[in-house]
Formats: C-alpha cells, sequence, structure tokens
C-alpha cells in the first residue's frame, strides 16, 4: 500500500514534524510514501515525488513544510475531484493523509464521499478547527505574539503610547485570546465578539487617570465593531471565497487616538506568526498526529481526522471536525475580561 502526504492552506510550524511522523510510522509498517507538492494543486498537477527515510531527516524543528503548500481548490476546478482520483491512481497512490485547516480537509470530506480513501492531520494556527482541543501551528504563534508583547510593553511604557497589535484569525480569536492573557494586553478585540471603542477609549483614558499612561491592544484581524461603524474596506478573496483581511488594527489606532488624546502606535505581526521553528508543544502534537493518522489507515479506518481529546489522540469523522469553525469558549475570554474593566 502506498500513502501520499499532503499539507495545504497556510503553512505552520509543525508542518515538517507531521510529515515526518507520517512518513516515519509508514516506513514502520512497510508502506510506500509519496510527497503531493503544493497542496491540492500538486494532486491536480500530478507534482508527486516518492518520499524516502532521508527525505524526512532533521526536518523536525524546520518551520514551513518540506512539500510546499497552496490555496489552489479543486471543488472550483472543472472535474477537480475527479482529476484528483486520477492522478492519485497514475501514482499508485491508494490513499492520502491529507494536513490542513477547514479549507484543506473540506475537500478531503469530497474525496471521501467520492470514495477515495483519506485521513485529516489539523493543521490551523487559527485553532479553529472543531473536534480537537488543539490544531498544529496555534501554540508556536501564540509564543511569537506573546514575545512581541513582552517587546512593546518595554517600548509603549517609555514613550507612554497606546500599542493596537493586530494578530491572526479570521473568524476565531484564540490567538488573540491566549497571547492576550499571556502577554499581558490591557484589551483584547475577537471576531466572536463586536467591539464598542468608546468602551475601549474609555478604559485606555480610565487607565491613564490612575496613572498608568500607556495601554496594549490586540485585536484579532476578523474583530469587528458593533452597528459595523469601523469595518475595514473589502478586499480580493481566495479560492476558497474568504476575504484577504488585515487593516482593522490602523482603523482602531485612529479612532483610539482621537478619542483618548493618546499617541497611537500599530504593529500588524501578520506573516510572522507562521514563519520559524515550531515550539516544543507543536513538534509532540504533530508527530503524535502523524504516527496516529498512519494507525488509522493501518486499521483500515478512513474519511477520519485525529485529533486532541484531552492527553488522548482520537480519531473523528472529518465531516464533523469541518462541519462549523471552533470560536473562543466564553469561559476563557471571561477570564480576558477579568483586566478590561
Amino acid at each position: 500500500m502506498r500513502i501520499g502526504i499532503l499539507t495545504g492552506g497556510g503553512d505552520a510550524p509543525g508542518l515538517n514534524a507531521a510529515i515526518r511522523g507520517v512518513a516515519r510510522r509508514a516506513f514502520q509498517l512497510g508502506l510506500g510514501v509519496s510527497g503531493v507538492k503544493n497542496g491540492w494543486a500538486g494532486a491536480l498537477e500530478g507534482d508527486i515525488e516518492e518520499l524516502t527515510p532521508e527525505s524526512v531527516r532533521g526536518i523536525l524543528p524546520l518551520g514551513g513544510t518540506i512539500l510546499g503548500t497552496s490555496r489552489t481548490n479543486p471543488m472550483k476546478e472543472t472535474d477537480g475531484l475527479e482529476r484528483v482520483v486520477k492522478t492519485m491512481g497514475r501514482h499508485g497512490i491508494d490513499g492520502l493523509a491529507a494536513i490542513g485547516g477547514d479549507d484543506t480537509l473540506s475537500v478531503a470530506v469530497a474525496l471521501d464521499k467520492a470514495g477515495f480513501r483519506v485521513v485529516g492531520v489539523p493543521k490551523t494556527i487559527d485553532n479553529d478547527l472543531a473536534s480537537t482541543e488543539f490544531c498544529i501551528g496555534f501554540d508556536t504563534a501564540v509564543q511569537v505574539v506573546v514575545e512581541a508583547l513582552d517587546r512593546l510593553h518595554t517600548t509603549a511604557s517609555a514613550h507612554h503610547r497606546v500599542m493596537v497589535v493586530e494578530v491572526m484569525g479570521r473568524h476565531a480569536g484564540w490567538i488573540a485570546t491566549y497571547c492576550g492573557i499571556a502577554g499581558g494586553a490591557h484589551v483584547i478585540l475577537v471576531p466572536e465578539r463586536p467591539f464598542d471603542i468608546d468602551r475601549v477609549a474609555r478604559h485606555i483614558r480610565n487607565r491613564t487617570a490612575k496613572g498608568r499612561f500607556f495601554s496594549i491592544v490586540v485585536v484579532a484581524e476578523g474583530a469587528t465593531p458593533i452597528e459595523g461603524t469601523l469595518v475595514a474596506r473589502e478586499g480580493e478573496t481566495d479560492a476558497f471565497g474568504h476575504a484577504r483581511l488585515g487593516g482593522i488594527g490602523n482603523l482602531i489606532a485612529q479612532e483610539l487616538e482621537k478619542r483618548t488624546g493618546h499617541e497611537t502606535r500599530v504593529t500588524t505581526l501578520g506573516h510572522v506568526q507562521r514563519g520559524g521553528t515550531p515550539t516544543a508543544f507543536d513538534r509532540v502534537l504533530a508527530t503524535r498526529y502523524g504516527v496516529a493518522a498512519i494507525d488509522s489507515v493501518h486499521r483500515g479506518e478512513f474519511g477520519v481526522m485525529v485529533a486532541l481529546h484531552g492527553p488522548k489522540i482520537v480519531t473523528v469523522p472529518i465531516a464533523e471536525a469541518t462541519a462549523e469553525l471552533k470560536t473562543v469558549d466564553p469561559n476563557i475570554y471571561e477570564v480576558a475580561e477579568v483586566f478590561f474593566g
């Protein structure tokens, strides 16, 4: 039996650890392994290469993905799914380990319904895939942002400024919430809760009145104001129909400067959150996911995604994992709101 490995969507620290986990377990079980290059684009075009033990040696600590990635959506192509299945057949691939977020795995769901064998591995720094506690890349992204917040605290304090830090998070504010709590942010704005800019400004003025002359505001890129008063202009969309976000931090900074009189600066971390070497947590999680994916293949269990439930790795239907986004737990956000009075 031969298994293909594919990484799709945005890159995330830990992808190479997952590739290594899949490949090493497959080799141990006597399975052949092929790497599908550049996500679903490679599956459509036949850009596929055989992987060997040497191919995955030394990649554990590397960021990015040795296979490359893309946001190509086969379901937007003429006979896209059929072409993918035929390509897999031409290369002798009997099943596929698809590593990605909700977009990548939505294609995996369609392939499963079409009768092709597939196992999903959850990867997204937004951590918004349902049915699993953590996705590959989230922990590293949070650590990157927390380090930035630690540095911004000192410069904000020195200049008595308000610092607005825009982080990733289209529909779910997991990064903003976790890094905001860990990094001591004074305001955290997430997509799940439309914000009142006047309340934010009032909080900053109250801090000033108490002798605290700087503030850190963390905002997820998908955060929106109440009644849409500060909605960012619409931009282009990707192959999965998602708007290309960015810019809410600048709008918030302009409004806060007007309302508070404080000099306000913006830091947009952008793709820095995706880059670099993965944390130990992401390396272990990705490795466990990769091994578990092949164990599922070995059991003949397909149409599932490996997932973290407490300390255990389990399998759940891919369709269930992609049915809806996992938004921030209100209980966790309430912890953040303790510091936003």
